[in-house]
């Protein structure tokens, strides 16, 4: 009999549930104007196969400042879920999985406005947590609908945070410093991506469907589920309009194209909106006003890529993206063509293609001069430069880092008492 492939788990977890039953760059908390002399910007790289989170200088040489342990609970939490079958079902599926052997401690990460706590998605352990970064304890928890927690969203004022509970479908909205929940809103299958508009109004969340079957050929795509992008009141957490990229893609020709949206960024004045689709080696753009594809830009391939697509991550070709801040360029993560290039969104030419190890995301620097990418297969961030399109720097991290996030500690901080 052949081996049971680990992308079947999860369908196997849902399957014995049934049985036994009978979710950039420009959602950064920013400092308030009274603490921002007190407080100094840096960047958290979320480790997530070893549940810590290296807390590293914005920009300029990007050192390391200090390290969080994000799961000291971890023995509590392991007692829930082994004393629950069906948790365990999916912690399981999540490690055989979506993990790739591993758990998932650290996806996504925020600190509060007063640079005191950073808030952080533990996706094996189905909850959000808030970190008091000079003791390294938890402040509080919130355990999300389902059985899976993902990417996260702050808004423009830092005081409050959207997650995705990816298996069920639902995105909360929660106060970034008590962890109350302030309202939720349903979504298609697999919430991932969640971006607050820059005026705070809207929330714009993207799911992805299925990514963890064998199911990959454009032919099998029905199979993934309903993928689209919600967008809500970010007050009432009514919806306003649902985007499903589909019939958008059919009517430029693109019918064997993923509408499965990845990570997705806003022009400065969020006219368009720049996105990646499950299995493609590129980006597209979309016109929000005429809610039209305008143009699709493919970048190279590594011959050493496999073209067997059962054999990428998570239905990813491409994941992560991010843009300047004048807007006159996009920096792209080649995730399973291991590298990251920087392309002039007027052209759409690329520049060079430096090489990189599995880059999982890409964000930006302090400072706007560098998109900075998360080396989940060599443990290391680098920066590229957005002028030159050239890498710059790497600086070692912990096990398997992928969100990287802008944020805010004290100026004396240099990491919890306790770690």
């Amino acid at each position: 009999m052949p081996a049971i492939r680990p992308r079947h788990l999860c369908s196997v977890a849902a399957a014995l549930v049934l049985t036994l039953t009978a979710p950039a760059t420009a959602a950064t908390a920013a400092a308030p104007d009274a603490t921002a002399a007190a407080l100094r910007e840096v960047l958290f790289v979320g480790n997530n196969w070893d549940g810590t989170a290296d807390v590293i200088k914005s920009s300029g040489d990007f050192a390391k400042v200090g390290r969080i342990n994000v799961i000291p609970d971890k023995d509590a939490r392991m007692a829930a879920i082994n004393a629950d079958p069906i948790k365990w079902i999916y912690f399981m599926a999540i490690r055989n999985g979506v993990g790739e052997g591993h758990d998932q401690f650290a996806d996504d990460m925020y600190s509060t406005p007063d640079g005191r706590s950073v808030v952080v998605s533990r996706p094996s352990f189905a909850d959000v947590v808030s970190i008091d970064l000079a003791t390294g304890n938890i402040n509080w928890r919130f355990a999300v609908s389902g059985y899976r927690s993902d990417h996260m969203a702050v808004s423009p004022d830092g005081t409050r945070v959207a997650v995705s509970a990816s298996t069920a479908n639902t995105v909360h909205v929660l106060d970034i410093n008590s962890g109350k929940q302030l309202g939720s809103f349903a979504t298609g299958d697999k919430p991932h991506e969640n971006i607050f508009t820059k005026d705070g109004k809207y929330i714009w969340n993207m799911a992805i469907g299925d990514v963890n079957t064998d199911l990959d050929d454009p032919g099998w795509d029905w199979t993934k589920g309903d993928r689209h992008i919600t967008v809500v009141d970010a007050t009432t957490y009514k919806q306003v309009k649902v985007i499903d990229m589909r019939s958008r893609l059919d009517a430029i020709g693109l019918k064997d194209f993923s509408d499965a949206v990845r990570p997705a960024v806003f022009s400065p004045d969020e006219s368009k909106l720049y996105f990646q689709v499950s299995f493609f080696n590129g980006f597209l753009e979309y016109d929000v006003a005429t809610d039209k594809i305008t143009r699709v830009k493919t970048l190279p391939k590594n011959p050493a890529t496999s073209e067997d697509r059962t054999t990428w991550v998570n239905d990813s070709r491409h994941h992560g993206l991010s843009m300047s801040p004048d807007g006159s360029k996009l920096c792209v993560a080649g995730t399973m063509d291991d590298y990251a290039t920087v392309v002039d969104r007027a052209t759409l030419q690329e520049g060079p293609l430096n090489t990189v190890s599995k880059p999982y995301w890409a964000t930006v620097s302090g400072d706007g001069k560098d998109c900075v990418v998360s080396e989940s297969g060599a443990d290391q961030v680098t920066a590229i430069d957005f002028a030159t399109g050239k890498k710059t720097v790497s600086v070692p991290v912990g096990d398997h880092p992928q969100r990287v996030r802008l944020g805010h500690v004290l100026n004396n901080w240099t990491g919890p008492a306790t770690s």
